[in-house]
């Protein structure tokens, strides 16, 4: 790992996802929608790095993480949900090729929300929303990460599905080609996508 930083803060945004605020390191460059592999530093978390994508502007001066736990898997993610400010992480330099290349549809599942986050609060912040849209699926409503601030960047192009919940504001459907040709009427633009393997393939 080519970094150590510090946690600042972390605070609930969902019932399991957190909003970890980290020192920014001297020297880390990376683009949005961009991820870098962070490790607990401690003697048995040292070697158990996982990706996570930065959810800061690109020019703040410190690090947002929006990290979901699985307690379940009593791996990293709840170990990261079980540290308090003051703890220190290793992270690695930036990687990834989920960048920005033009105007189009975020297609996300679950977590994998957190690199169009980042590339969607870029867009706002320079002013750049017109001409994309947001198709973005959860278990429950309690689920949906951001769910307010997506919807103030995109109105109406910004579309929540939810399993367990059928009906306005949530459209009944999965995300399949009849879904899409319903919603999407231009295929001819980019189209970014993040989820779990089964989504990502079904998408």
């Amino acid at each position: 790992m080519s970094h150590t930083v510090e946690i600042l803060m972390t605070e609930f945004v969902t019932h399991d996802v957190k909003r970890f605020i980290l020192t920014r390191p001297d020297g880390l460059d990376y683009q949005p929608g961009q991820g870098v592999e962070l490790a607990v530093d401690e003697p048995d978390w040292r070697d158990k790095g996982r990706p996570f994508t930065p959810t800061s502007l690109k020019g703040d001066g410190v690090l947002e993480f929006t990290i979901k736990g699985y307690p379940d898997h009593r791996g990293v993610t709840q170990k990261l949900h079980s540290l308090a400010a003051g703890a220190k992480l290793l992270m690695s330099d930036s990687f990834g090729v989920l960048t920005y290349q033009g105007p189009g549809w975020f297609i996300a599942g679950g977590a994998g929300i957190t690199p169009m986050m980042a590339m969607l609060r870029h867009l706002a912040a320079e002013n750049k929303l017109d001409g994309h849209g947001l198709i973005f699926a959860n278990r429950t409503p309690d689920d949906i990460i951001g769910e307010k601030e997506f919807r103030h960047y995109l109105g109406d192009r910004c579309t929540f599905l939810c399993d367990d919940v059928k009906g306005m504001p949530y459209p009944e459907g999965r995300i399949d080609c009849d879904f899409l040709s319903e919603h999407i009427d231009d295929f001819d633009q980019h189209f970014y996508t993040c989820g779990p393997p089964k989504f990502d393939q079904a998408v």
